[in-house]
């Protein structure tokens, strides 16, 4: 298993450490505490988020998975600190690309992000059964094992460098682990415009059953990245 689990290992370097924090998880997929209450929920890909950490505070029941779970806690804080200073220095250059009214300026984007990270890290040192390695398109979880699986900046955003059947596999793969629904926030690729081949999904998942809505959320950070995708299993 040790052997495995070294080869499927990412590079440290090429993860990108970076979180969003419970209240922006709770504003992007339009959740309520009241709803999550008594379900088992699966935040995946979760990175440095900390609503997994959060959120069992609070008496819920979040797992975490993600490649970067591979490396120590230790590792990844260091990294993600790392990605943060890094991440500034760059939003500085591209902030007309991006609403402020969340964050109102840099310093406050630097304080969510260094703020999901320290929450995330100390958790990890804490709880770290919580947080499970995995290598997408596949998930090491059984059939309907999640009530709710919320699926934050990785599907329909990297559409340039992964392909439609990376998204169809993975989206499979999410759907096979939960039993009620799945959401996934934002539908925009990283220039800001609607995934290219979002309402070929749609029409995939409304002929296998699925009950599919695009919802408008009170999140936008990036331009154009205001909506969801809440897929209802039948």
């Amino acid at each position: 298993m040790r052997r495995v689990e070294k080869r499927k290992k990412l590079d440290l370097e090429r993860i990108v450490f970076i979180g969003r924090t419970y209240k922006e998880y709770i504003d992007m997929f339009s959740l309520s505490e009241d709803e999550l209450q008594g379900k088992k929920i699966l935040d995946c890909p979760a990175g440095a988020c900390s609503f997994t950490a959060v959120a069992n505070k609070l008496g819920l029941d979040v797992t975490a998975c993600d490649i970067a779970y591979y490396h120590s806690g230790e590792d990844l804080k260091n990294k993600g600190l790392q990605d943060i200073e890094h991440a500034m220095e760059h939003m500085q250059k591209v902030q007309n690309n991006y609403k402020w009214d969340y964050f109102y300026d840099v310093e406050g984007l630097r304080k969510h992000r260094l703020s999901a990270l320290q929450d995330s890290a100390n958790d990890m040192r804490e709880f770290r059964e919580r947080y499970i390695p995995v290598t997408l398109p596949s998930l090491p979880f059984k059939n309907s094992e999640f009530d709710i699986l919320l699926s934050a900046h990785f599907l329909f955003m990297y559409a340039d460098r992964l392909d439609y059947q990376f998204h169809m596999k993975t989206l499979n793969e999410l759907l096979r682990v939960t039993k009620e629904e799945v959401r996934i926030f934002p539908l925009v690729d990283l220039e800001g415009k609607r995934y290219v081949h979002l309402d070929k999904v749609i029409s995939y998942l409304t002929d296998n059953g699925c009950r599919v809505e695009e919802v408008k959320v009170q999140y936008e950070f990036q331009k154009n990245a205001n909506s969801m995708l809440k897929i209802k299993k039948g």
